[in-house]
């Protein structure tokens, strides 16, 4: 229990990390191409991938070239999110990912959906919709005005947490996809952050990007949390190789309450009673594809 407590509390540092870079107006961008390094050199230190077998990829090279494109995205969109809507219900529609892969495992490759997953699907897509909502107040006339200078804002805030779960739900596929060609995890992981970074970095050299340092700094400690999250949910579900369904929930709710309590506790985030019934719709789903 120890790994899938460590898995748990890196997994919502992550998420508290860029809260607060984005309070303090840090370029996230830079904190992710500085992450990527240490989450590059952990993967070889901990892991040990057989970089010597990386001719045997094949044509898994298309999926971990989309992986290098997705991962440093999926990270910008995660934080966006985090701004708009904040880490309670981020954290949540990162959790409710899962669903994307079990609808891909039905319409492209060919699995049964039965009653109970049709059952946590229905429920995730509610969470889903409850998590984004926002209910419309009084606007004053400087809030008109305001919403006149920004009117994609509102349009922006729901698409943010939906990029989050759909981004993490099309990285979940295609880690699968890597595994059933034959290639090994840590390769494929440590493949996949070398081309992520690189490609980032090369962005960021085109645009002609200010560095901050306080933002290189804090990407330091956020590979190290992005790596701590990976690899002790693995080292997790191979302690409890005969029990995955207690990492596998346990991951996922403890993220949940976790962040709910961190979200709502200190950064006093405002959750109506819509959200807040997401947050429960999101544990059910959990619970229940669990059991599917």
């Amino acid at each position: 229990m120890m790994y899938l407590t460590i898995a748990v509390l890196c997994s919502v540092a992550v998420s508290v990390l860029l809260k607060v870079l984005r309070q303090k107006n840090i370029d996230i961008r830079q904190t992710i191409v500085a992450g990527y390094p240490v989450a590059f050199l952990l993967t070889w230190l901990l892991l040990k991938p057989d970089v010597s077998s990386i001719g045997t990829l094949g044509n898994a090279w298309g999926i971990i070239i989309a992986l290098g494109l997705l991962l440093p995205a999926v990270f910008v969109i995660l934080g966006r999110a985090i701004e708009a809507v904040g880490m309670v219900a981020t954290d949540a529609a990162q959790r409710l990912s899962l669903i994307i892969p079990i609808i891909a495992a039905f319409m492209l490759f060919g699995e049964v959906l039965t009653g109970t997953r049709i059952l946590g699907l229905g429920l995730g897509f509610l969470a889903l919709a409850a998590l984004i909502y926002r209910p419309q107040q009084a606007a004053s006339t400087q809030d008109i005005s305001k919403k006149a200078t920004t009117p994609n804002r509102t349009l922006r805030t729901p698409l943010w947490l939906f990029g989050v779960w759909a981004g993490y739900g099309v990285i979940d596929i295609l880690f699968k996809q890597v595994a059933k060609q034959g290639a090994a995890f840590p390769l494929t992981l440590f493949v996949s952050f070398g081309m992520a970074g690189l490609l980032l970095f090369i962005y960021l050299l085109i645009t002609r990007v200010r560095w901050q340092g306080n933002a290189l700094i804090a990407g330091l400690l956020l590979g190290a949390l992005n790596m701590g999250n990976i690899y002790a949910y693995v080292r997790a579900h191979q302690v409890l190789s005969e029990s995955p369904s207690i990492v596998f929930t346990g991951m996922n709710v403890g993220v949940i309450a976790v962040a709910t309590i961190i979200g709502v506790g200190v950064f006093k985030e405002q959750l109506n009673r819509i959200n807040m019934l997401g947050i429960v719709l999101a544990v059910s789903c959990v619970a229940v594809l669990f059991l599917a």
